[in-house]
């Protein structure tokens, strides 16, 4: 069986590829051609829910999968959550750097003030759809901690800020195979495999 990811994502491609032993997972077709959707939605659920529909549509009879993760840090409330893809932009942070580096700098700079420790959360929330239709949502988390440095070269996002304390390491210092037995993308994917109807 093959399911179609609307994602561009290369971190997280390889994550759904290492955990997808049961099914083929693969980039939507024509994907990078197709307006991606406002993501406008207040919560990752909506953004998920909201991303599948509209790609599915792109893919006639075809499941397709849309994703949407964040970390939510309890020292800011949860954030920066839904936002975390844009948290810098949104703090108007004039940094130089890749998207990933100015976001984790203004992670670092919102918690300096904070005493630590930061306890907090990856969530991803998947949602499966086809023809304009839901079919199943699935939510995956993993609790960790917000480290002052960075660790580990191996992730993307906030991997090498964000610390497994059963693991003695952050996400960034796991190889491939060890972070998707518990990672929130791997939990949430497998959640989603048992939450499809059958027969697909």
């Amino acid at each position: 069986m093959t399911l179609y990811i609307a994602s561009t994502n290369p971190g997280k491609l390889r994550d759904f590829a290492a955990v997808s032993h049961e099914v083929s997972i693969t980039p939507l077709p024509g994907l990078k051609k197709i307006p991606a959707p406002d993501e406008d939605q207040p919560t990752l659920e909506g953004n998920a829910r909201l991303k599948a529909i509209f790609y599915s549509r792109h893919a006639p009879n075809h499941i397709v999968l849309a994703d949407d993760s964040g970390l939510e840090v309890d020292a800011l409330h949860g954030d920066p959550g839904v936002r975390s893809a844009r948290y810098a932009d949104d703090h108007h942070l004039p940094a130089p750097g890749t998207p990933d580096e100015r976001n984790n700098l203004c992670l670092q700079q919102a918690l300096s003030q904070i005493p630590g420790p930061h306890p907090a959360r990856y969530h991803c929330v998947l949602a499966a759809a086809r023809n304009g239709e839901i079919l199943a949502i699935a939510h995956g988390t993993v609790e960790g901690e917000i480290l002052p440095t960075p660790r580990g070269t191996e992730g993307f996002g906030y991997d090498p800020f964000f610390y497994l304390p059963d693991q003695k390491k952050t996400m960034a210092e796991l190889d491939i195979a060890t972070k998707l037995t518990f990672s929130h993308r791997g939990r949430a994917f497998a959640a989603l495999l048992q939450a499809l109807p059958q027969p697909l």
